[in-house]
């Protein structure tokens, strides 16, 4: 991870993150409290698709650092 621009949270991936996705797990965690992983291109199909299988909900956005 570089300061200016993160990376991407797929294991062994060192792209930058392009994409946020939040998400939750429903069974722990209310509606208030999201969790979010950084995503690049390649990577954003697999991430949000792990996620989905397990019926989290999620949502994906462009990737803006601060």
């Amino acid at each position: 991870m570089t300061a200016d621009h993160p990376r991407c949270s797929a294991k062994g991936c060192t792209v930058d993150a392009t994409w946020a996705i939040l998400w939750r797990n429903p069974k722990i965690h209310d509606e208030s409290r999201r969790k979010t992983w950084l995503a690049c291109d390649e990577h954003r199909v697999t991430l949000t698709d792990f996620l989905d299988m397990r019926g989290f909900p999620l949502e994906v956005e462009a990737f803006e650092p601060r």
